[in-house]
C-alpha cells in the first residue's frame, strides 16, 4: 500500500524534499511522475529528465508564479493538469506522482481541496502509488488524510539580506 505525504510551510525545502524523494526512488528502479501546478518558468530541475530514466515532469501554470488574483488561463492550466494527474494515476504506470505546489493552487482556489482527494482517490487498489502534495498552506483537509506531514519552517533565510533566487538552489 502507498501513503501520502504532505511537505508545507513557509520554510524553503518541500520541493526539494519531493525531488529527494523521486531521486531516490528512481535509483531504486521506480517510475516517477511530476506535475507542477501554478509553475511555468523555466526551473533547473525540468533537465532532471534528461539524466534521469523513468521521470515525467510536466508544468500546470504560466510563465510567472501567482502573485496576486489569478486569472482564467490560470484556473483552465491548473484544472487541465488535475484532469492530466487523473488520468496518470488512474493508468497506474507511476509509482510516485508528486503534485508539487498543489496546496498553493487551493490556496488561491484554482481547483478545491475535494477535487484534489477525488483525484488521489483513484489510485488502483493493486498499486503501492505514493502521493506527494507539496506547497505552502496546505488545507486542513490534506493533512487529515496523509499519512505523513512534514512542515518546513523558516528559521532564517538568506533572502532577508538581499539574497536573490540563484539558478541551481532556488530554481
Amino acid at each position: 500500500m502507498g501513503y501520502i505525504h504532505v511537505y508545507t510551510g513557509n520554510g524553503k525545502g518541500k520541493t526539494t524534499a519531493a525531488f529527494g524523494l523521486a531521486l531516490r526512488a528512481i535509483c531504486a528502479g521506480k517510475k516517477v511522475y511530476i506535475g507542477q501546478f501554478i509553475k511555468g518558468m523555466k526551473y533547473s530541475e525540468l533537465d532532471a529528465v534528461n539524466y534521469l530514466p523513468n521521470l515525467v515532469i510536466e508544468q500546470y501554470g504560466r510563465n510567472c508564479f501567482i502573485k496576486n488574483k489569478p486569472t482564467q488561463e490560470d484556473i483552465e492550466l491548473a484544472r487541465n493538469g488535475l484532469n492530466k494527474i487523473k488520468k496518470v494515476i488512474e493508468d497506474g504506470a507511476y509509482d510516485i506522482v508528486i503534485l508539487d505546489e498543489v496546496n498553493v493552487a487551493v490556496y488561491y482556489n484554482l481547483f478545491t481541496a475535494k477535487d484534489v482527494i477525488d483525484v488521489i482517490s483513484k489510485v488502483p487498489k493493486e498499486r503501492d502509488m505514493e502521493i506527494i502534495l507539496t506547497g505552502r498552506y496546505a488545507p486542513q483537509e490534506f493533512i487529515d488524510i496523509a499519512d505523513l506531514v512534514t512542515e518546513m519552517k523558516e528559521i532564517k533565510h538568506y533572502y532577508q539580506k538581499g539574497v536573490m533566487a540563484r539558478k541551481g538552489i532556488e530554481f
